[in-house]
């Protein structure tokens, strides 16, 4: 069974991406490991928006504990394409974020994603709770979505 569409009118963080030649599989289409290097893209320019750009990279608030992606329709070399993304879920130490590729012209959705992003502290190496700078970002960006 497909997954179901989001609705994109919810969608308010869009990253355009560039294709690359060597993103292309023997099929001619995008190799499908590439769909997650350019959700990791739109991640972390999600996470700069989202944070102002106070994000000190070199220390580790979250990381990816989960990831389902469905491919809907290929993407070919040369279409213009886009991330969508939005948070869909916010919890005490995670939150999920949903993802989509899409043909920018027509909005066709090509993939999509749900990734779950937990807290984590590195010096214990477990889940932590959320700081609150990050759950007031997540739910000002929810709420001003809305």
């Amino acid at each position: 069974m497909p997954p179901a569409i989001p609705d994109l009118s919810l969608f308010h963080h869009v990253q355009p991406v560039q294709l690359r030649f060597n993103d292309i599989d023997i099929l001619g289409h995008l190799n499908n490991i590439v769909y997650l290097s350019l959700y990791d893209l739109a991640k972390a320019a999600f996470l700069r928006r989202l944070k102002k750009g106070q994000i000190d990279w070199k220390k580790v608030e979250c990381v990816i504990a989960n990831i389902n992606c469905s491919y809907i329709r290929p993407i070919f070399f040369g279409e213009e394409i886009e991330v969508l993304t939005r948070c869909i879920r916010i919890g005490e130490r995670s939150f999920t974020l949903q993802q989509c590729l899409v043909e920018s012209a027509t909005r066709d959705v090509r993939s999509v994603c749900e990734t779950v992003m937990v807290c984590f502290d590195p010096a214990t190496g477990q889940s932590a709770p959320m700081s609150e700078s990050l759950r007031a970002a997540l739910t000002h960006d929810e709420e001003s979505a809305r």
